[in-house]
């Protein structure tokens, strides 16, 4: 794939994404979701498209705040923040309301049929971290 096509795709993706739109229209249907740190992968277009609003919705109300963006031919990255508010079960934990600030890279593969592996360097444990200290604090 063309730089100029993946960077069509990947800039189109990311404004979608952090705007509320349809993100997942660019996800091929086989897509593969891969949490680095854990080896946790979720497969397919809606899966995927399901776990991130849950990340960002359901369990954290959260964003991301985008530091870098690096893209090339049929591969990108973005490095950011993610920034929220723990609202839902994560990792065995109940809701804490404890807000959450961690470091994560997210690397993508773009085909001619859109985006169809996202890698996550997302610190589960470093966020486990937070919320357990939340605890401890609120106890």
């Amino acid at each position: 794939m063309s730089l100029e096509a993946t960077t069509r795709t990947m800039n189109s993706y990311f404004e979608s994404l952090l705007n509320g739109g349809e993100f997942d229209k660019f996800f091929t249907d086989d897509v593969e979701w891969t949490t680095v740190e854990t080896g946790d992968k979720v497969t397919g277009r809606q899966a995927v498209r399901d776990y991130i609003v849950s990340m960002h919705r359901q369990i954290f109300d959260a964003h991301p705040e985008v530091k870098k963006i690096a893209i090339a031919d049929g591969v990108a990255s973005v490095e950011a923040d993610f920034v929220g508010t723990h609202t839902g079960d994560f990792a065995g934990i109940s809701p804490t309301g404890a807000a959450v600030r961690v470091p994560y890279c997210v690397f993508y593969d773009v085909d001619d049929n859109g985006i169809s592996a996202l890698r996550a360097y997302l610190p589960i444990r470093q966020m486990m971290e937070q919320l357990q200290a939340a605890q401890t604090v609120s106890v």
